[in-house]
């Protein structure tokens, strides 16, 4: 078709102009295909030839390819750029594919850089650094012609059981929210034609998984749903234009989400403000026929989800694309639910400059592909390490030591490396292709051919090893001490033999100190794992071959430094508790290792702090920070009580926010305004100082504690934090600037709104430990507000100490 049949090309036309003129002359195959997306196989071969059934494929016009990556970056260049060329210049329309990748910490492709999973990020309280990250992807992603990436994960984890817990920010809304707004700040750029479409994960309340098992329904009410597990998802759409999200697995009020017109439109799109695009997540309308039963053929399950509001069905498929067009064909379905899911997906096309270059970079250089975002990673692993307990221990001295590393993560580079990154991804495609594997949701069998040939067999710590100069925690050790020894003692989850048991416990005798390095593993169902996707837990204690190994090295008496590389909370075992130091580290990349060695020796003064609170006991579960007045620990102790539960205090053993330093902060000279109207702000204040001997960083975090009536609030929430580094006697003035409309909630009558109120607030270093107090009021009539009058998050100013107003505590 010659280009004065396709005004849609007109750049000078706005965007909505160039959908609707391209809407026009599509036929209604055409526009339910655009829905679709295919496998990149069902479009080039590995050795860039065509497919048997690329004709067929060319037919359909899909809109969309799925999720892939191979391990050469060349050769990914090259097959992308056939795939769109088959399809721009092989059907009828020549509209655009928009290909997809995973990367929710790092841009899911072979020699590309891996930084620190979510709940690691999280732990560096760093927006700022999270931004930066998503730029860095946002360049990688274009460059390889990919302009949509399936991340960030939004969702607020409120339950250790659920192995998904690393992919997310943690606990807390706020904290998720402004991670989430810097991602997709960072991903889309400045200005879509530029960017990547950032793609919200899991809307909503996905992290709520009933017994913590994958996929399980979120049983919660509308004002949690709306206040707590959409902020973070609001937030991004308000303050960042986020242009897509992704449907969750699981039902909210026994209705799927992915046939759900009450979440998917009215929420999404009539509360929250979403004009983008939803995006299927893989398999979601099998599931609604074969696991929730919500729908019995692929044409009931499309015709539930295109009139829920879903706009995609990926990964192949199923009741979209030609089982949708029938649909319509025979009256089940009106064409204007189709209509207006190909607008929104043709304007994310458009937006993002699909139609002007679809086309990726002529070239890529490997060398500099593998360099790229090496700094920024190493300083959110170095971030992303916290600092539970130290009694005198750490530092390390970083002579003269005989240091013996201890534990299933001693010398398990690999492990470091967890779902959702490249690595991981390789490890089960490989194993998928040769029939190890075969229960991912949404996996396609067709893979094999593709897979054997550019993902050539090589263990996936070779791999590592050799493309991302990978090291584990043993060998950066060896770059402190004097003498470094080594013994795994079990592995994750089972015993080793006995010989192999007391040759551990005998290193750990004949040493000077011992680094145990313990926890867990993130793989997609395969291998000895403890997390990850499908990979849940009843229990949340350290595994017991663990514990075993954990009780015989704390009785040789030798000092002893626990290492706990995790992604969610464990429960530990007496042994572990007693330990001189314990760091919390995470599944941070290729530095991981190197930023726990750091720490361990000095050369790296902790800053980071919990994402997620520790429980006790997995009987406590959930024991997030948030909960609210009268709940769980939050419950005030009856009288002549000294423990909510019978047998252990009821309060996390680490809390939310927690995270210790090599120096020592204080927090004085606080004040605040008493009194603030339903359109003003009132500034919270302190004197942060840094009273120790050495340089630092902390966090200060300020928690609100709003008191309206008849409605049960959170008995503390983040409303504000800020990282700042300190040189050894240095003070710093930070103010909060606490905008009346960041109160806002949804209150009796469901109505969202300020009211009028008593705030309470404190700052501290932690959710549990107020270092200065006070309060504020709220006054006049309650107003009422919409999603784009909300302000999220408090506004911080970090100025030079000066002569403080008032006198040292005193609250005004």
């Amino acid at each position: 078709m010659s280009d004065k049949y396709r005004p849609h090309l007109d750049t000078s036309m706005p965007v909505e102009g160039r959908v609707e003129r391209l809407l026009e002359v599509m036929t209604l195959r055409e526009k339910t295909n655009q829905l679709i997306s295919v496998a990149p196989w069902a479009l080039v071969n590995p050795d860039g030839s065509a497919p048997t059934n690329l004709q067929a494929t060319l037919d359909m016009s899909p809109g969309h390819v799925s999720n892939f990556g191979i391990d050469d970056p060349t050769e990914l260049v090259q097959l992308v750029e056939l795939m769109q060329r088959r399809v721009v210049e092989g059907t009828r329309l020549g509209i655009p594919l928009l290909i997809h990748a995973e990367a929710l910490n790092g841009f899911l492709a072979g020699r590309h850089m891996v930084f620190p999973t979510g709940i690691g990020l999280a732990a560096t309280w760093s927006p700022d650094l999270v931004q930066d990250m998503a730029d860095i992807i946002r360049q990688q992603m274009r460059r390889a012609g990919f302009r949509q990436a399936l991340a960030p994960v939004m969702d607020v984890a409120l339950d250790p059981r659920w192995g998904r817990v690393h992919e997310t920010y943690g606990e807390d809304p706020y904290l998720s929210g402004a991670m989430s707004v810097a991602y997709t700040h960072g991903l889309q750029g400045a200005d879509l034609r530029d960017g990547v479409i950032a793609t919200a994960k899991h809307f909503l309340a996905y992290g709520l998984a009933e017994g913590g098992v994958n996929l399980s329904g979120a049983e919660t009410g509308s004002r949690r749903l709306r206040d707590v597990f959409a902020f973070p998802f609001e937030a991004a759409i308000q303050m960042a234009g986020l242009g897509s999200v992704m449907n969750a697995y699981a039902d909210v009020d026994r209705v799927p989400v992915g046939a759900s017109r009450e979440v998917l439109t009215d929420l999404l799109r009539g509360t929250l403000g979403f004009d983008g695009f939803v995006s299927s997540d893989y398999g979601t309308l099998e599931q609604l026929v074969h696991r929730q039963r919500a729908a019995r053929t692929p044409a009931e399950a499309g015709r539930l989800a295109i009139e829920a509001g879903l706009d995609t069905e990926f990964p192949t498929p199923f009741g979209f694309g030609d089982t949708l067009a029938e649909e319509v064909e025979r009256g089940a379905v009106e064409i204007a639910f189709v209509d207006a899911a190909v607008r929104r997906v043709l304007a994310a096309k458009f937006k993002v400059g699909l139609f002007e270059n679809p086309y990726p970079a002529e070239r890529i250089e490997v060398t500099d592909v593998a360099d790229e975002g090496r700094e920024l990673s190493e300083e959110l692993a170095r971030r992303s390490v916290v600092l539970v307990k130290n009694d005198g221990l750490l530092p390390l001295a970083k002579d003269g030591l005989r240091v013996a590393v201890i534990g299933p993560h001693a010398d398990a580079v690999e492990l470091q490396f967890p779902t959702y990154t490249y690595p991981a991804f390789r490890e089960m495609m490989v194993k998928m292709s040769s029939g190890a594997l075969g229960n991912m949701v949404g996996a396609d069998p067709g893979m094999a051919h593709w897979n054997d040939s550019l993902l050539p067999a090589v263990g996936a710590a070779e791999y590592v090893r050799e493309t991302l100069n990978a090291s584990s925690l043993v060998e950066a050790v060896t770059r402190y001490s004097a003498e470094t020894v080594s013994a795994p003692g079990s592995t994750l989850t089972t015993d080793l033999s006995a010989e192999q048991f007391d040759q551990a416990v005998e290193t750990a005798k004949a040493a000077d100190v011992v680094v145990l390095a313990l926890g867990g593993a993130s793989l997609w169902f395969n291998g000895e794992r403890t997390e990850g996707e499908g990979s849940d837990s009843a229990d949340i204690a350290l595994p017991a071959a663990q514990q075993r190994l954990a009780d015989a090295v704390a009785a040789t008496g030798t000092p002893l430094a626990v290492v706990l590389v995790q992604g969610r909370a464990y429960t530990l075992p007496d042994s572990v508790l007693g330990a001189d130091a314990i760091l919390v580290s995470t599944y941070a990349g290729p530095f991981g290792p190197s930023a726990v060695a750091d720490v361990l020796f000095g050369q790296v003064n902790p800053s980071g702090k919990l994402p997620y609170s520790v429980p006790r006991h997995t009987g406590q579960i959930p024991v997030y920070h948030h909960k609210v007045a009268g709940t769980g620990h939050r419950n005030p102790l009856p009288p002549g009580v000294q423990n909510l539960y019978l047998d252990m205090d009821a309060g996390p053993l680490f809390p939310f926010g927690h995270g210790l330093s090599f120096t020592e902060f204080a927090l004085t000279h606080a004040r605040s305004d008493t009194q603030v109207d339903m359109h003003g702000s009132a500034t919270v204040q302190a004197l942060v100082t840094n009273t120790g001997d050495r340089s630092g960083a902390t966090t200060v975090q300020l928690y609100l504690r709003v008191n309206t009536a008849g409605v049960t609030r959170p008995a503390q929430q983040l409303g504000g934090f800020v990282r700042l580094d300190l040189a050894a006697g240095e003070s710093r003035m930070v103010t909060f600037t606490v905008h009346a409309e960041q109160l806002a909630f949804t209150n009796l009558t469901h109505d969202f709104a300020i009211e009028p109120s008593k705030v309470d607030w404190f700052l501290g270093f932690d959710s549990d430990n107020a270092r200065a107090e006070g309060a504020f009021e709220v006054e006049g009539t309650t107003r009422l507000l919409t999603s784009a009058d909300r302000v999220f998050f408090a506004e911080v100013r970090l100025d030079e100490a000066s002569t403080p107003l008032t006198p040292a505590g005193d609250v005004r």
